[in-house]
């Protein structure tokens, strides 16, 4: 894997990331356009004008640029798993040079002292979240999540006698309370079971899954249809000001569960679902996935 190689040709994916909508999302967006009347269509209008001159400028969608985040799964028998070690500081070395040169917000600051290094960097930042499985190849994720849409994540220690029941009214209720802040339509990712860390990570993690797509357990599949069709009804409307598009999806990832703990973990993603996927070939050149 070629260190400086990989780096460069990073910096194009990550300006896609930041200047461009999934296909899906877009799309749900202009159904929403055809949907909505008076003000919520003003509100979609808008926000796909922002998409557009964002495309012919190659400007970012919107002001906050996220933090930086990037789920990578390595495969076992990836040619170049030996020198694997030289993914993280690249990674870390082409957000830096991003944040110069598309340009990034610097969107990092200390917890205590406030200072902003300038460049979207921690101690622990970019996030890298890895996985892996027995396949040759090599995919990245890269996933920079606004701050206004994260404010709104929460975590609910529910009772487990409360049952679907209960998981339904806390994920109704958080979306109906969150109401324009989050900029909707939103994309609202459901973490079910697990242990209390594990079930927001299952909720960050729904959130990559396209809008449109959903989950392949035909029960799991239908309460996320059942649950974005009911928040839709709930009235919040883009950005907020009413209407029938609250949400663009919701999507649900489980896990088993302590008897005594039933972890349900929301986390939101605004309507400028931005991510981008790419492949890593051995060479260290970079193949973005459609």
């Amino acid at each position: 894997m070629d260190y400086n190689r990989l780096i460069r040709e990073l910096i194009e994916p990550l300006k896609w990331s930041v200047t461009r909508l999934p296909a899906s999302t877009l799309a749900a967006l202009r159904h929403a356009e055809k949907v909505e009347s008076a003000g919520a269509k003003v509100q979609v209008q808008a926000m796909l004008q922002a998409v557009e001159v964002s495309d012919r400028q190659q400007a970012p969608i919107c002001q906050d640029t996220g933090t930086p985040a990037f789920y990578v799964r390595v495969g076992t028998r990836f040619p170049a798993f030996t020198t694997i070690d030289q993914l993280e500081p690249a990674l870390r070395q082409a957000v830096k040079q991003a944040t110069r040169d598309i340009p990034l917000r610097p969107n990092t600051v200390h917890p205590i002292t406030g200072v902003n290094p300038g460049d979207n960097t921690g101690y622990r930042i970019p996030q890298i979240i890895w996985s892996i499985d027995g396949t040759d190849s090599m995919t990245l994720t890269y996933f920079p999540k606004g701050g206004g849409c994260s404010n709104m994540s929460r975590l609910v220690m529910m009772t487990p006698g409360k049952g679907l029941k209960g998981v339904k009214e806390i994920v109704l209720e958080r979306i109906a309370s969150m109401e324009g802040k989050p900029c909707p339509p939103t994309v609202v990712g459901v973490g079910l079971g697990g242990s209390d860390s594990m079930c927001m990570e299952l909720a960050k993690k729904a959130l990559l899954r396209p809008v449109g797509v959903s989950h392949p357990d035909p029960a799991i599949a239908a309460l996320e249809k059942e649950l974005k069709d009911k928040a839709n009804q709930l009235g919040v409307g883009p950005m907020g000001v009413g209407g029938i598009t609250t949400v663009l999806d919701v999507k649900f990832e489980i896990e088993y569960r302590h008897p005594a703990s039933f972890p349900v973990g929301i986390a939101v993603q605004c309507w400028a679902n931005r991510q981008i996927s790419m492949n890593i070939k051995p060479d260290g050149s970079v193949e973005v996935l459609p």
